[in-house]
């Protein structure tokens, strides 16, 4: 089956000034592809470029097969079969619930019942004759989104969607929102900067920087393999210790780590160690390699700020049974059965 939306050599400028750069990837159908990257990296304009909101300088864009823009061509968005929820959900304040979902809807008798079928498949039956205002940011959410997929688009781009709400309602409703893409089978293309939320919704990640697309693939193997730094750094809790190649793998601060490289013995790598790779025991003056900085509670967990001998400071989460004092003396170490990634000159080894 081919893949609902192509985007192949996209370029972008504005200006001098390349926002997106060289960006290729597809989606297939009934994924959910999450756009991750921080402000700036040129994710909501690549979401634009496939809505066409904004004219390519360069480069195709396929959607259901139907090529919508080839830097000459640019397909208007009414005509692209793209669904869109937009950061502020952009729900017309003076119409109903019912009037809002039955917006992009052509007329005829079959409009009301889309509309209802709409509206129960989000949850919001019997709603239909309340205003925005009367509901909450949830409620809105859905029907911004009942209203996108109203017309039953090929593909749903979704910008920020959840960035209004607050951090509790933002779990729910993400997870409502997953579900209902689901039960749907759309396929959806979601814009991000929060890599959580792109690891908990996107099948896969595609990870921006500067406009250009770093990583894209399944969400574990982005996140358990980034192939540069930057994607390492990005994603979630990540710190980076002194590496030096041997013959048979890396010498680290941590202990030593097996691996098949390339790289001339002594060569000096970065590797990325989280949270969960380090491992804290009770240590000496003599015997510890590490000294305690910080506890942070974090209800699950303890998150232990550590200081090596070298003067990196790593991460450890440990369970609540394990107390270590601020400044005791531990012995720090890689936690078996860890695969972790070295870089060399941004680049994985």
């Amino acid at each position: 089956m081919s893949p609902t939306v192509v985007c192949r050599n996209l370029r972008k400028s504005f200006g001098d000034l390349a926002v997106v750069d060289n960006v290729s990837f597809s989606v297939a159908a009934g994924q959910i592809l999450a756009l991750l990257g921080p402000s700036g990296c040129g994710k909501t304009t690549t979401l634009r470029l496939i809505a066409g909101f904004e004219q390519a300088d360069e480069g195709v864009i396929l959607i259901e097969g139907q090529e919508v823009a080839n830097g000459r061509f640019h397909l208007p968005p009414e005509k692209r079969r793209a669904g869109m929820v937009f950061q502020d959900y952009a729900i017309f304040p003076h119409l109903s619930v019912a009037d809002n979902v039955a917006f992009g809807l052509p007329r005829g008798k079959e409009r009301p019942a889309r509309v209802a079928d709409m509206l129960d498949f989000v949850g919001l039956a019997g709603l239909g004759e309340r205003m925005p205002h009367e509901l909450s940011g949830g409620q809105q959410q859905r029907v911004a989104l009942a209203r996108a997929l109203a017309p039953k688009p090929a593909v749903l781009l979704l910008d920020e969607p959840f960035s209004n709400l607050d951090a509790a309602l933002r779990t729910a409703v993400r997870q409502e929102v997953k579900d209902l893409l689901k039960a749907s089978g759309t396929t959806a293309v979601f814009v991000t900067h929060d890599q959580e939320e792109a690891l908990f919704l996107g099948d896969q990640v595609a990870v921006m920087n500067a406009g250009r697309l770093e990583q894209v693939g399944p969400a574990e193997v982005v996140f358990h393999e980034p192939r540069t730094r930057f994607v390492a750094e990005f994603m979630g809790h990540t710190d980076f210790i002194v590496g030096t190649a041997t013959s048979t793998g890396v010498d680290t601060a941590l202990g030593f780590m097996p691996l098949a490289h390339n790289l001339p013995i002594g060569t000096t790598v970065d590797v990325v160690v989280r949270p969960d790779d380090v491992k804290l025991e009770a240590g000496t003056a003599e015997t510890g390699n590490g000294r305690i900085l910080s506890r942070q509670f974090l209800g699950i967990a303890y998150l232990y700020r550590v200081a090596l001998e070298d003067g990196r400071v790593v991460e450890s989460w440990q369970p609540h049974q394990i107390h270590f004092p601020i400044g005791t003396a531990v012995e720090a170490s890689l936690r078996p059965g860890h695969a972790l990634r070295c870089f060399y000159e941004g680049t994985a080894v």
